[in-house]
């Protein structure tokens, strides 16, 4: 839509429960938008009543049905392959959301749940709708957690407060993930959809090499000492003020007018 490129979970029959083919889709949706020029701001959403409602438990016990036994009798046979494959799935999602070269906005029309709540915390900034709730929901079905929500949601809350969300796993309402600083805005209900999207379109209006080199500054900042985030942004501040864009907005501040960036 315009210069945002907007990625939707479809399975509303299953509250966007993640699937095989979800992966898959991320694995090759996401490249495609980082390398086209036209897209500036990624929008990631859910159809239906839910954003992402995290694993398919549902599929899940059906599973453990067709299977039989106990699940720790397995284990063994096959912990290996089982968790290189989650590992290979996370990086496919959470950490390529993560290093995406433009910002990503989590959209959520409802709940987020578990690794779907994970997935719209490896976001760079969530917009909620009045009715969306936001549940850890792992100790709910006896798992300890996935897709990077225990790293995302500490840098997010503090250690502390996150441990409290992980242990006991409260419903959050929209209002309470706003103060929590888990959510930056909450949006009405009538509208989520479209409001949501004006709210990217308007973010992806900004200066698109600027917001890149942003990213990365504050992204890097969660890790790096002063030092070496002062250098960084020295670089990536010199690059900005070289840009096409950079001469564009000065001459629009100071003829008074909204400027028109390329992306140059």
């Amino acid at each position: 839509d315009g210069h945002v490129g907007v990625i939707t979970f479809n399975r509303p029959d299953r509250r966007n429960a993640l699937s095989n083919s979800m992966y898959d889709g991320f694995h090759t949706v996401l490249p495609t938008l980082a390398d086209d020029p036209t897209v500036h701001v990624v929008m990631i959403t859910g159809a239906g009543s839910a954003f992402c409602a995290g694993g398919d438990v549902k599929g899940m016990n059906e599973s453990h049905q067709e299977n039989g036994g106990d699940a720790n009798d397995r284990l063994g046979v096959d912990a290996e392959s089982r968790a290189h494959g989650l590992a290979e799935r996370q990086r496919w999602v959470s950490l390529a959301i993560h290093r995406f070269p433009k910002p990503v906005v989590a959209a959520l029309p409802g709940a987020a749940a578990g690794a779907g709540m994970s997935i719209a915390l490896a976001c760079d900034l969530r917009l909620a709708a009045e009715r969306a709730i936001i549940v850890p929901a792992f100790v709910n079905v006896a798992a300890s957690g996935d897709f990077g929500g225990s790293w995302f949601l500490t840098q997010l809350v503090g250690t502390a407060r996150a441990k409290e969300l992980y242990f006991t796993s409260p419903r959050l309402s929209s209002q309470e993930a706003l103060d929590l600083g888990i959510v930056n805005r909450v949006l009405a209900d009538d509208g989520f959809d479209d409001a949501a999207l004006d709210w990217c379109r308007s973010l992806a209006e900004r200066a698109p090499i600027a917001l890149r080199l942003m990213k990365q500054n504050l992204n890097r900042a969660i890790t790096c000492d002063l030092e070496t985030a002062l250098d960084a942004e020295a670089t990536a501040m010199v690059r900005t003020m070289s840009t096409a864009d950079h001469r564009e907005a000065a001459a629009a501040f100071v003829e008074k007018r909204t400027p028109v960036f390329t992306g140059r």
